[in-house]
């Protein structure tokens, strides 16, 4: 379990140049010319983790297994497309069912590579893309609001709450800002997860930068930063070109051609952490002969969900889960080093997981 992500932004942008590098796959069409995606493309990638490797090699393990994460290529929005220009409704659905949304921004110079607006501007971008977003969100809410009401009036309470939550969320769109500024109890957040809006989710700015600017950035992603700064969002410089090129590069090509440019890991590892921080993700391990793995789970999990995430069984029938920080699985060379040191634990159900746990669980069948 990892998490998903679309990929949203403006026709010829580099959406699916950056998707085919970070997947390592040619499955989608990358050309210059609007809606080359003709459908989502869904790829999945190992998420980098040093540690995973680490684990591995002191327990001898025979298979690595990092956690996942998916990204979802959606077609380049355009101007109208919450009411149907260019490929319209049909993408914005599939952006209903991601974690969390990359706009991804152009902000490079390329005379070969046309812009569908006819200018570089990343900011500009952004709005157009978060604006179709918001006039989705208000057509889907002012439609389902109005059967709702009916039921409200005479008595039904769930309507009524469901009212409640639509109304604070057309309140803040009809300001011109997007859902996700709405004030939300916590009591609340659970029916306003259903609503599925598309500007309730968290939003990471991808810069799409040319070669000579992956490592610091350029004025383009400067200004990007600053608008992710002031919304509260983040934001990450990478080159699509040079992901491109890292996916056809074996592992010690690819630590020479970083460092040619200045650059100490690829794109990707930089995209992945902006993306678990955004989403308050953590990983925790488990360790044997077999395998090593990686699982992610929301900060604040306890032990039974997290164990829930290899198997509901494990949930179910938790009893307790044998716990050891990372850094003493590492230093004492692994579970039996940990053991006779006293720093394997024995912890219940009210455990939160923490970030780097290597865990196995007891629970009864």
């Amino acid at each position: 379990m990892g998490f998903k992500m679309g990929i949203v932004g403006l026709p010829n942008v580099g959406k699916s140049t950056l998707f085919n590098a970070l997947t390592q796959t040619a499955a989608a069409e990358a050309a210059n010319y609007p809606f080359c995606t003709i459908e989502p493309n869904v790829g999945e990638v190992g998420v980098p983790d040093t540690r995973l490797e680490k684990l591995a090699g002191i327990s001898k393990s025979q298979q690595i297994i990092p956690t996942r994460l998916t990204f979802v290529d959606i077609a380049g929005l355009v101007r109208g497309a919450s009411t149907g220009e260019g490929l319209g409704n049909k993408f914005l659905a599939h952006i209903r069912e991601v974690d969390a949304i990359a706009y991804v921004l152009r902000c490079f110079e390329d005379g070969d590579v046309t812009h569908v607006e006819g200018r570089i501007d990343p900011l500009a971008d952004a709005e157009v893309v978060e604006t179709e977003l918001m006039l989705a969100d208000m057509e889907s809410l002012e439609r389902r609001r109005t059967p709702l009401e009916k039921k409200a009036n005479s008595g039904d309470k769930d309507a009524k709450a469901q009212i409640v939550l639509i109304d604070k969320a057309l309140d803040v769109l009809r300001e011109g800002k997007p859902a996700r500024t709405a004030s939300i109890d916590k009591e609340e957040a659970q029916e306003w997860r259903l609503l599925q809006l598309l500007t309730a989710k968290p939003v990471l700015y991808v810069c799409n930068v040319d070669e000579e600017s992956a490592a610091d950035g350029n004025d383009f992603s400067a200004q990007v930063a600053k608008r992710a700064s002031e919304d509260n969002a983040t934001s990450v410089v990478i080159s699509a070109k040079i992901e491109s090129e890292l996916a056809t590069l074996d592992e010690d090509e690819r630590g020479e051609f970083l460092a040619e440019l200045g650059l100490s890991e690829p794109g990707l590892n930089r995209l992945i952490r902006a993306g678990y921080s955004l989403l308050d993700l953590i990983t925790y391990f488990t360790v044997g002969p077999k395998e090593a793995r990686a699982w992610t789970i929301e900060q604040g999990t306890k032990a039974p969900k997290a164990a829930g995430v290899i198997h509901t069984d494990f949930e179910k029938g938790f009893i307790r889960s044998e716990t050891i920080g990372y850094d003493d699985y590492v230093s004492l060379g692994g579970e039996s080093g940990a053991r006779d040191a006293g720093k394997m634990r024995l912890e219940g159900k009210e455990y939160i997981v923490r970030d780097g746990d290597v865990l196995h669980f007891r629970f009864a069948n």
